[in-house]
């Protein structure tokens, strides 16, 4: 942490120096209040060659971004997307080039001029003191304009594509600089400051953290562990972290993990660990892939700490399942239910079929035929599992291996799945194979237990919109 201070106190003496380099100062910022003129010093940041320049120059932008209210925000990404595009008439001479004389130093020119400038821009910009997560924020502003050019009527069809095409700069360069060598692996516990602590609370979005007592529940005692990834622009932000909790075997409801009053379990007696929540902290960092190797890297950790653990499992929600199920329950061809089935979910319209015992066990017999189909046969447009949930465990190379019929009754988990939870299992013997056979064949790895549940003779799987899924 020491050499990151001294790295950041080094910036601002640059930047310092830089300012007075170009003459801004902070009348000179306040007077290019607004977006056409921000793009102009954005123009001037990309033409200079002077480090020191740069970098006061990129940082008076951001801070000049940053104090622009939402319109001005967008209004500025708006141009930037239209106006940092790359030279085609550079590209078209580079694609005349290499013709001629198809050589790597013609293909490499080629490579440069194709490059939009809006990727050096972000690049200029990431060289101010905390510019790194001063892009990850703008990337959230720009993903709002995004949504709502797509739901402005009449927006040009040019401007969603120049929008879209920015936000492929952003995930590109992002993609490489939260690489999985520069990203840090720390242990959460109650000894981790408070100033952390507390994003963990805010940041939780499967099972929400009800204030410090309840997260003091999951992350204090001897049977429970938190692990965040870091990176070093980004010191005190987590950029995912995931909850674990360590078992007896494999558990298929979250309330007994969350629950107030429980005797914990002694860390060498566990035989199984369960990561029943992974959250993503950083919305501007979306498409960036850091829940597989986290995932990967807890379990090496927990194997070599506690040797008992032979079991690695998740207890995932389904958050897509209740819509999906409801669909086909309307649909003429219901993929996964008989005639039956259909009739028989209707008891889901009635409010105290949970607390009815016939009718909880019927619901049982009716779902679990349609929640195999929904894993196994539903697919997207891509010929992907619908699930979100299931496209990131399954690509990690796991194992669906149990479906978990009221594993979840909270609110939220009857909202979004009637109450469905899953375990993914990770196999450390299995988990290249099932990673290969799914990314080429799109074949989903799945228990005995899961495959049985599917009903014979039924309508074949169709393909849905990806937006559906």
């Amino acid at each position: 942490m020491a050499a990151i201070s001294f790295f950041g106190d080094l910036l601002q003496t640059i930047s310092d120096r830089g300012r007075d380099l170009i003459s801004f100062g902070r009348g000179d910022l306040a007077a290019k209040a607004n977006a056409p003129e921000l793009v102009k010093l954005c123009e001037d940041l990309i033409s200079r060659r002077g480090e020191a320049s740069g970098v006061a120059l990129a940082r008076l932008i951001l801070d000049r971004y940053a104090s622009f209210p939402r319109p001005e925000r967008h209004a500025f990404l708006r141009l930037i997307a239209q106006e940092f595009d790359a030279d085609h008439r550079a590209v078209d001479a580079a694609i005349a080039a290499y013709r001629a004389d198809p050589t790597r130093a013609r293909l490499g020119h080629l490579h440069e001029a194709a490059e939009p400038r809006s990727q050096e821009l972000i690049r200029r910009l990431n060289l101010a003191r905390d510019g790194t997560l001063a892009l990850v924020r703008m990337r959230e502003d720009l993903m709002d304009l995004r949504a709502a050019l797509r739901g402005e009527e009449g927006a040009e069809p040019d401007l969603i594509d120049a929008a879209d095409s920015l936000d492929c700069d952003f995930e590109h360069l992002f993609a490489s600089w939260f690489n999985r060598g520069f990203l840090v692996l720390r242990h959460i516990d109650w000894t981790t400051p408070a100033h952390i602590l507390e994003k963990i609370i805010r940041y939780e979005a499967v099972h929400e953290i009800q204030g410090w007592d309840d997260l003091r529940r999951r992350i204090e005692p001897p049977d429970r562990r938190c692990f965040a990834f870091f990176h070093p622009a980004l010191v005190d932000e987590p950029l995912i972290f995931v909850e674990v909790a360590l078992t007896g075997g494999i558990a298929a409801a979250i309330a007994p993990i969350l629950a107030n009053e429980r005797d914990p379990l002694p860390a060498r007696a566990a035989t199984t660990a369960v990561f029943y929540s992974i959250s993503n902290c950083q919305r501007g960092l979306a498409g960036v892939t850091f829940g597989n190797f986290l995932i990967k890297q807890v379990v090496e950790d927990l194997a070599r700490e506690i040797p008992s653990l032979k079991t690695f499992v998740t207890l995932s929600p389904v958050p897509g399942f209740a819509r999906w199920l409801d669909r086909e329950r309307r649909a003429d061809a219901p993929q996964g239910l008989s005639k039956e089935d259909v009739e028989t979910l209707r008891l889901l319209e009635q409010s105290d079929w949970q607390g009815d015992k016939a009718k909880c066990e019927a619901v049982r017999k009716a779902m679990l035929p349609g929640a195999a189909a929904y894993f196994l046969r539903a697919k997207n447009d891509r010929g992907r599992p619908l699930d979100p949930v299931a496209r990131f465990h399954l690509g990690n190379g796991a194992r669906l291996e149990r479906l978990n019929f009221l594993g979840d009754t909270s609110p939220k988990g009857m909202k979004q799945s009637y109450g469905l939870m899953v375990n993914y299992l990770y196999d450390l013997s299995a988990i290249e194979k099932n990673h290969e056979t799914y990314a080429n064949l799109g074949t989903v790895a799945a228990s005995g237990t899961v495959s049985r549940e599917l009903r014979a003779n039924l309508p074949p799987p169709r393909a849905v919109a990806l937006a559906d899924a």
